[in-house]
């Protein structure tokens, strides 16, 4: 048998072409390759079009060959001479289908029933499929292989619940919390010799209507937040970043005098120290020629420029380490949440670190989106890292070896290839249990996100209507989680350690590659060769 696969995403251009729908099949491509090989003669094209040129001529041969399209059904060519297979990741519970459309990509079940079977990679695809196309339907469920190609990791970097310090290294850029002096009042630039004025300064304005006062901060809220700004101006002065420490060490003292002290000073002492700390400008003196005087440039605001995104930067982390690896222009990963649930479970903690690896080129899509959220939850102990850039396998590597756990928060998922890496390292996870996750998450293997179904709208729909069902993760179940998760890596490394065991033997059964081969020999009613290929892993940032 001569397989012939093709994803529209390939070799050449998978380092353009991070964060697109199609990223996720090259890598699924490449993992199934092997299984494919040890069954028969696999051929790789770059287009649609070299398919049937190659099948007419292997047909000459006497030779039989299927085309595997590693694509959706409506981005599948549907007038190919050779038999088709498409290999689908799905993550609703129906397909798109809609009898009075007048092209045939808008209904999936006329173009399955014109292949005849279908490769998913989840039971919950295959059963939205059966729905429609019903139950005697040929669909198998094939998980990618990577179990095997993650033995390395395995060895080099063990599991432990705390990681007494790893050093990750990434070409692009780290954002760090503890670098950034966040403040929900750093989030619009003051405008030049137009400080902020206190109440009862000069040039306030009366509002139409008071809003409600503040509730009154209590003694532990006023320590902790003397202690966060202590913390953070002694590692402006110990550790180096983007800003000058002077910088940093001026901005938090303005902002614990703002947050901790203020409201207990008289007016009359809060005038005096606004004026000492905001003294008039002197006017300029005039230009004997006549002419204007050049304005003095504004320094940008801090947080207003993007980061260098071309140098190799490295961070440490150190002690209970949550991983997540997504696309933040993906709606389903739902990564806001992933964070505000983990700085409100950890907003005391100073060892617990949140490391977001961001697949996507592009940072302005999400930077300003992203230093908004943190400062909006600021002041909170616990850490957050944002990695943005390639990894490389070796850096990589160091990113499975640095996670204590791994958490996924997505409202549905057609595989969700991170996740299954990371437990394929012995990483326990914290992950909701719906969709293609229900294959292989339970509570032995991690701490369950609970869900509820809400409605939503097939990708690509152009009538835009909600047909179909996701699911909304529980944000109060996710708080639960990640302190439940960091209590036990803290406190009970025995129970660890048998969820990581079992996290990584799940994989071992589900996603190796003996039971993978079986299954599709079974499919194509074929032969296994008796050599097994020698797998390797791909690092993976893909999403489905």
């Amino acid at each position: 048998m001569n397989f012939i696969l093709y994803s529209d995403v390939n070799d050449r251009s998978i380092s353009q072409s991070l964060g697109r729908p199609e990223y996720s099949y090259y890598f699924v491509l490449k993992a199934y390759r092997p299984v494919l090989e040890s069954l028969g003669q696999v051929h790789v094209v770059s287009s649609a079009a070299e398919v049937d040129p190659l099948y007419r001529q292997l047909q000459l041969t006497g030779q039989d060959s299927l085309f595997l399209s590693f694509a959706p059904p409506h981005k599948t060519p549907t007038d190919l001479q050779c038999p088709v297979v498409c290999v689908i990741a799905w993550e609703y519970d129906s397909i798109p289908v809609d009898p009075r459309e007048e092209h045939v990509h808008h209904d999936w079940s006329r173009i399955l029933a014109r292949h005849g079977r279908a490769i998913t990679l989840s039971s919950h695809t295959a059963q939205a499929i059966r729905r429609t196309m019903g139950e005697d339907f040929p669909v198998l469920v094939l998980p990618t292989p990577l179990w095997e190609g993650f033995a390395a990791v395995r060895q080099q970097y063990p599991a432990v619940p705390v990681n007494p310090g790893a050093l990750l290294q990434i070409k692009g850029c780290i954002i760090d919390s503890r670098t950034l002096g966040l403040s929900a009042d750093g989030l619009i630039a003051p405008t030049p010799n137009e400080p902020a004025s206190e109440p009862g300064e000069p040039g306030d304005v009366a509002a139409p209507s008071e809003p409600a006062p503040p509730p009154e901060l209590t003694l532990r809220r006023r320590a902790f937040i003397t202690k966060h700004y202590l913390r953070e101006g002694w590692r402006a002065t110990a550790t180096s970043n983007e800003h000058q420490p002077l910088f940093l060490l001026k901005h938090n003292l303005l902002l614990w005098y703002r947050e901790a002290v203020r409201d207990l000073l008289p007016i009359a002492l809060r005038r005096q120290l606004f004026r000492l700390r905001a003294p008039a400008a002197e006017p300029l003196p005039p230009d004997p020629g006549g002419s204007e005087v050049p304005v003095p440039a504004v320094a940008e605001h801090p947080q207003a420029s993007l980061p260098d995104t071309s140098a190799t930067v490295q961070t440490e982390v150190s002690g209970v380490v949550f991983v997540s690896v997504f696309n933040p222009e993906d709606g389903r990963k739902n990564w806001h949440h992933l964070i505000t649930a983990f700085c409100w479970a950890m907003r005391d903690v100073e060892d617990a670190t949140l490391v977001l690896k961001m697949t996507q080129n592009d940072l302005a899509t999400y930077y300003v989106h992203l230093i908004t959220l943190l400062s909006q939850l600021s002041p909170f102990a616990c850490r957050v890292v944002v990695m943005h850039g390639y990894l490389q396998d070796e850096e990589f590597a160091r990113l499975y070896g640095a996670a204590s756990f791994y958490v996924n928060a997505s409202r549905c998922e057609g595989l969700c290839l991170p996740l299954m890496e990371f437990m394929s390292c012995g990483r326990p996870v914290i992950a909701p249990d719906h969709t293609a996750m229900h294959d292989y998450i339970d509570e032995r293997v991690g701490f369950i996100v609970k869900s509820s179904r809400e409605p939503t709208i097939w990708p690509d729909d152009v009538k835009i209507l909600y047909r179909t069902l996701r699911h909304r993760p529980d944000w109060g179940s996710l708080k639960t989680a990640y302190e439940d998760s960091y209590a036990m890596a803290r406190h009970d490394p025995a129970a660890y350690q048998a969820m990581a065991q079992a996290a990584n033997e799940r994989m071992r059964e589900y996603c190796s590659f003996a039971p993978v081969q079986q299954r599709l020999a079974q499919f194509f009613q074929l032969t296994p060769s008796a050599t097994t290929p020698q797998l390797i892993a791909e690092a993976g940032t893909a999403s489905c």
